[in-house]
């Protein structure tokens, strides 16, 4: 509605699509304005806040999502206030501030961060500018798929991406159900989604068949942008898992510096949690076999999660 967003758009999205081997096709999401591929899903939801009149947002976040949403309200205008989990990468820290947003560094873990934003939330009234509970910004995620068909003209058979909350994860998985309702794909790609090895509530689900994710005692991992203890939608990712025949694996953590360089030897410069998802497909290779034609996303660029 309206056309707030030619205002507030930074540039997103058109991120290229290159073949790293033979098997192997990655998108270039870390090519976005702030880095990540979280501008899909920010520009959608502030253009959305712009057009309803909010005027001051909040949010919480290990810190791509915060600083897309910080980014893009400064181009809107809307004063905005962060809440990061402590041991959040520094130069993520920095580049929030540097959009003139308030920061609140939260000790404890990030499911403890989002409960003292959604605190305020409640008590002060503000809008939750929330990447996790906002459907809006799945609105943004779901372009990913849709840019991939227009640059490839098909969808991969197989797609590989990170889950902790599920923002890109959900977002693929309602495009191509819009695909399969208008008949674009006749059926769904194989998906593969990846967790940490030390925050691996849904995967752990997936042992047992639950609905819901499984109580688990978080870890420490490089993986900071997947490492979700509650997933707040983790019954709608299951159900979604379950309904598709979707994988959830994890990645070893002792492999995500080898993939990290592995993919940084051929130009290839990403964060750790971007690294997880290929040292996870390095894994089911080694264990399957050979995987064609498989597309993984490259979510976030390494110079943010350098310390």
């Amino acid at each position: 509605k309206g056309e707030y967003w030619r205002g507030i758009s930074l540039g997103e999205g058109r991120t290229p699509i290159i073949k790293f081997d033979e098997d192997v096709l990655l998108k270039m999401d870390y090519l976005m304005p702030t880095l990540s591929f979280k501008d899909r899903g920010a520009a959608v939801l502030i253009s959305h806040c712009k057009d309803i009149g909010v005027d001051s947002v909040v949010q919480d976040s290990s810190g791509n999502a915060g600083n897309s949403i910080a980014a893009y309200s400064a181009k809107a205008g809307i004063d905005c206030e962060i809440f990061l989990p402590e041991g959040t990468s520094p130069k993520k820290i920095n580049m929030i501030k540097s959009h003139n947003a308030r920061v609140n560094v939260v000790p404890g873990s990030r499911d403890n961060c989002a409960n003292v934003c959604r605190k305020k939330v409640d008590e002060e009234g503000k809008y939750y500018a929330n990447h996790v509970y906002n459907p809006i910004f799945y609105e943004g995620t779901k372009t990913y798929i849709y840019e991939v068909y227009e640059q490839l003209g098909r969808i991969p058979e197989n797609i590989f991406v990170p889950v902790g909350n599920g923002t890109l994860f959900i977002g693929i998985v309602k495009a191509l159900e819009e695909f399969i309702e208008s008949g674009i794909i006749e059926k769904f790609p194989k998906i593969t989604a990846v967790q940490s090895e030390n925050c691996a509530p849904l995967a752990e689900a997936t042992i047992s068949n639950s609905n819901k994710p499984v109580e688990i005692k978080a870890k420490p991992t490089m993986a900071e942008g997947i490492a979700i203890g509650e997933p707040m939608r983790g019954e709608e990712i299951l159900e979604y898992t379950y309904k598709y025949d979707i994988k959830i694996i994890t990645a070893p953590e002792n492999r995500i510096i080898e993939a990290r360089e592995a993919l940084a030897e051929k130009g290839i410069y990403i964060e750790h949690t971007t690294a997880a998802t290929y040292a996870a497909y390095l894994q089911q290779k080694e264990l399957n076999g050979r995987i064609k034609d498989s597309l993984l996303p490259m979510c976030g660029a390494g110079l943010k999660s350098d310390h």
